[in-house]
């Protein structure tokens, strides 16, 4: 066989679906319902985006906002119905890197893959760097002390050991190592706790109501509106969290494509009721793109003139963050499992535990890996570039359902896109949009990246394929 068509060569479907759950001493256990699912996905979407992001999206937009946050669900919502139909018929662990496999080859898979491990394991230890300061804010204003810096930063930050960052990680491990169930239950209390306090903001908010801040609706006209959308879009990032749990879910084929289509619904409607709640109570010119991490909790202080409500804003993204921790996490052992299997990478990422039925060693790899970037690397501008490999991922999967409607039509979808094909067209142009729209830093990064994973491929992955190598199982 030519280079490449071994290269570009795809795995069948019948032989993804039929591996699933497979893996090497043991097998994964079906547990999660489709309200764990969904709330898997939510988990990883609603997190620190939502108590960031609208201080830093309201002066681009002013009171228009509101609109900004329903664009940018339509833009996510073209790839959460491409990811709800490849979900349905691909129903296993490696979400986007299976698709790819099944639709494009297996170099695109492994490019998908790739950047998946950035999106994952980059984001998540630079969203742990961040909980120290979140948990410094509640405990300053709760109990009068505060951790000391240095073991809140990193040493490249003025400090020795982010301690903080790393116990979020070690918490997450715990529960990741407990078994799937343990760890979506945890979750789901977790994602309860914060949904709770972001309604209650909502509440608070709304008694200082004011409809005159909503006059003029959009000052910045429809350039802030568009500028503003695209900054919030990556507060929409996750909703495909629920794709990685394909091999624990106990139907995934009814539940998947479900739980992708309501997290998306779920996060939009919070999203919306607490720009409005936060415009309602705030002059859109009184927002301090400056101080954005403190702009929910100041709203709710000014609206009662006490404290203790931005407490319990504080005390919701400290939840929010370790929510996310948890649900990146197992999805990044997810889809090494499902790379693992295929040989791609050491077969030590497939071996599951037979007695927990979780991939011990996997996750106690990757847990560490992510620690350590947390604990000592200063992570802001390589967690930029996580963006442009989730838009990529986004992107391979919109044209999977392209290839997939094509080559294989008569493929059991137990959910198929609306409107297609135009939807996963627009999917792809979506993203391919927002992906101009970034830093050139930001993909020199990528392309240095995606760089170092081609290397990676032809060291490692090509001789090793069990798909050319015929070692299939």
């Amino acid at each position: 066989m030519a280079l490449a068509e071994r290269l570009f060569r795809t795995k069948p479907t019948d032989q993804i679906v039929a591996e699933a759950g497979h893996g090497e001493g043991g097998e994964l256990r079906r547990t999660m319902s489709l309200w764990q699912l969904t709330l898997f996905s939510v988990g990883a979407t609603l997190g620190t985006g939502i108590f960031v992001i609208l201080g830093q999206a309201v002066p681009k937009a002013g009171p228009a906002v509101v609109l900004s946050f329903v664009l940018a669900a339509i833009t996510a919502l073209f790839s959460a119905l491409s990811y709800a139909e490849l979900a349905g018929t691909i129903p296993v662990s490696g979400s986007s890197y299976s698709y790819a496999y099944a639709t494009l080859g297996e170099l695109v898979a492994w490019v998908c893959g790739w950047c998946l491990m950035l999106e994952y394991a980059v984001s998540v230890a630079a969203v742990a760097v961040g909980w120290g300061e979140y948990l410094n804010t509640f405990l300053e204003g709760a109990f009068g002390w505060a951790l000391p810096a240095s073991i809140i930063h990193g040493p490249m930050q003025g400090g020795v050991i982010n301690l903080t960052a790393i116990a979020i990680v070690a918490l997450a491990t715990w529960l990741l190592l407990r078994g799937t169930s343990e760890s979506a239950t945890a979750n789901t209390i977790f994602v309860y706790i914060k949904v709770a306090v972001l309604l209650f903001f909502c509440v608070v908010a709304f008694t200082a109501f004011n409809a005159g801040n909503f006059t003029p609706f959009a000052p910045l006209g429809i350039a802030g509106i568009t500028a503003a959308a695209s900054q919030v879009f990556f507060s929409y990032i996750g909703f495909d969290a629920a794709s990685t749990a394909g091999e624990e879910a106990k139907n995934p084929r009814r539940d998947l494509p479900l739980a992708i289509i309501l997290s998306l619904v779920i996060v939009t409607v919070i999203y919306v009721l607490v720009a409005v709640a936060a415009i309602g109570a705030m002059p859109w010119t009184d927002f301090d793109p400056d101080n954005t991490e403190a702009s929910l909790a100041l709203i709710v202080d000014l609206a009662t003139g006490a404290t203790w409500p931005g407490l319990i804003v504080s005390f919701g993204a400290v939840i929010a963050i370790a929510s996310v921790v948890i649900t990146v996490l197992y999805g990044q052992t997810r889809i090494l499992f499902a790379m693992s299997r295929d040989g791609l990478i050491p077969k030590i990422f497939e071996k599951v535990n037979p007695r927990r039925q979780v991939p011990v060693a996997n996750t106690l790899i990757v847990c560490l890996f992510v620690a350590v970037l947390a604990g000592f690397v200063p992570l802001g501008q390589l967690a930029e570039a996580t963006s442009i490999g989730t838009l990529f991922a986004f992107a391979i999967v919109n044209v999977g359902v392209l290839v997939l409607r094509r080559t294989r039509p008569d493929l059991p979808r137990s959910f198929r896109t609306p409107l297609f094909p135009a939807t996963p067209v627009l999917g792809v142009i979506f993203c391919l949009l927002l992906m101009s729209q970034l830093a050139w830093a930001t993909w020199v990064a990528f392309l240095l990246w995606t760089g170092v994973g081609l290397v990676a491929y032809i060291i490692y992955g090509y001789g090793h394929s069990r798909l050319n190598t015929g070692s299939v199982r």
